[in-house]
């Protein structure tokens, strides 16, 4: 089975392994993929059809799927989500400053959608005393021990949960691991980690009347429609962010998704 000759199946595989991580809340791309092939290379003609790896779609065409199914529902919605987000991270990363905390994934990229949580990475040697720093902010968080496959080798990293109006989730690395460039499974580049500046310049840059306002008085454009699509995911209307989340123990997952 060729690309060219079943490029339209492509594309439909992209389109269903984007349908069920927004709709149905799959979080990892190779898991979404994996679904939407074993769904839709079913039978032709009384024979199982047969694929190659290299006849799915790219993460980062799922990704662009996935984008253009947000856009398409919840239209100028996510733009005033994205902002909030941001805000969001922005305001959690200036908490943390001791753990040189750095914006990562789709609110980074601005690919957010429904679900999208915050993705930061902090850097310490000491994951106890970031612990403790949690706690002593007072935010409400759970821990998770999370094992990710890199280089052949099994790499065990500690998650920490932070409730907040988004789901903001710290993946906790060693403070060596700063000087590293690991490259994304979406699109092969460099991950691109926002320092607390990066995002702010982000802000300026892509959303500069709302960010003007936020300066002035705090006040984030939009919010009122943001904790309504909340709301209704809460009450199990859409997916949740922590669908599928395990408290305890840990699990294995393929890096680079969102």
């Amino acid at each position: 089975m060729s690309v060219e000759r079943f490029g339209g199946l492509r594309v439909r595989v992209a389109a269903e392994a984007a349908r069920l991580m927004y709709e149905e809340g799959v979080k990892q791309y190779f898991t979404a993929k994996r679904i939407a092939a074993k769904r839709l290379f079913g039978r032709s003609g009384g024979k199982k059809l047969r694929y190659r790896p290299a006849d799915l779609p790219s993460n980062g065409e799922i990704r662009d799927a996935l984008l253009a199914l947000a856009e398409l529902a919840e239209g100028s919605r996510r733009r005033d989500r994205l902002f909030a987000m941001r805000v969001t991270a922005l305001e959690t990363m200036r908490s943390l400053g001791p753990f040189e905390p750095r914006l990562i994934g789709s609110v980074s990229t601005g690919h957010v959608r429904r679900g999208s949580d915050v993705d930061i990475q902090v850097f310490t040697d000491d994951a106890d005393a970031l612990i403790a720093h949690v706690r002593a902010l007072g935010w409400v968080h759970e821990t998770e021990r999370v094992c990710i496959q890199k280089g052949g080798a099994i790499r065990e990293y500690l998650h920490v949960h932070v409730a907040d109006v988004f789901a903001i989730e710290l993946t906790v690395y060693p403070r060596l691991d700063l000087r590293s460039r690991p490259r994304s499974s979406t699109d092969g580049k460099p991950i691109v980690r926002n320092s607390v500046r990066d995002v702010e310049a982000l802000l300026a840059s892509e959303h500069a009347a709302s960010w003007e306002r936020y300066c002035e008085d705090g006040s984030v454009d939009g919010m009122d429609s943001v904790l309504d699509a909340l709301d209704a995911e809460e009450a199990g209307e859409v997916p949740g962010p922590y669908d599928g989340f395990v408290a305890d123990g840990a699990r294995v997952v393929d890096d680079g998704a969102d």
